[in-house]
């Protein structure tokens, strides 16, 4: 089954929506009027530039970004795991099920998925080890602590013209 995400043709931006897109990702609770002043269009253009925008699949979404070590999680993990073939699907939607993991990948190499997660310490990231990351078709995993984050940022931009 494909992503739906890979199905999607990807839309021209203009200079005044990645404009509209960076004023957001600055601050998503910005309202339109302000965003129209930011970016110096009618309220009425940046109303109908994000819902055409929210209609092509760029927008998908308002959330809140919340800070992990203020939560509790004080790790982050990167994890590469083998899986016996013909179970991906199954084991990386019991992983993806875990409330510590954040992020699932399929990938190339050496491995066959890539999991970010966050514990609260060492005696979690020993049970997130032990539990997920030896979970029935996994065939072989390692895992590696993240020292110091240099730069995490989920919200990619959007592409230049260039």
């Amino acid at each position: 089954m494909a992503n739906k995400r890979s199905m999607v043709k990807p839309m021209n931006l203009d200079d005044t929506d990645r404009l509209l897109l960076a004023a957001m990702l600055e601050d998503a609770r910005i309202s339109q009027r302000a965003l129209a002043r930011k970016v110096g269009i009618a309220q009425g253009t940046v109303l109908n530039r994000l819902r055409r925008m929210e209609d092509a699949g760029i927008i998908t979404g308002y959330s809140v970004i919340l800070d992990p070590a203020a939560m509790g999680w004080t790790m982050t993990i990167m994890a590469g795991l083998r899986i016996v073939k013909g179970r991906m699907i199954d084991v990386q939607k019991k992983i993806a099920a875990d409330p510590r993991v954040f992020a699932v990948y399929d990938v190339t190499g050496e491995w066959d998925s890539m999991v970010l997660a966050r514990v609260k310490n060492r005696e979690d990231l020993d049970n997130l080890t032990k539990t997920v990351f030896t979970l029935d078709g996994v065939s072989r995993s390692f895992t590696h602590v993240v020292l110091n984050t240099v730069k995490e940022d989920g919200m990619p931009k959007p592409p230049s013209e260039e």
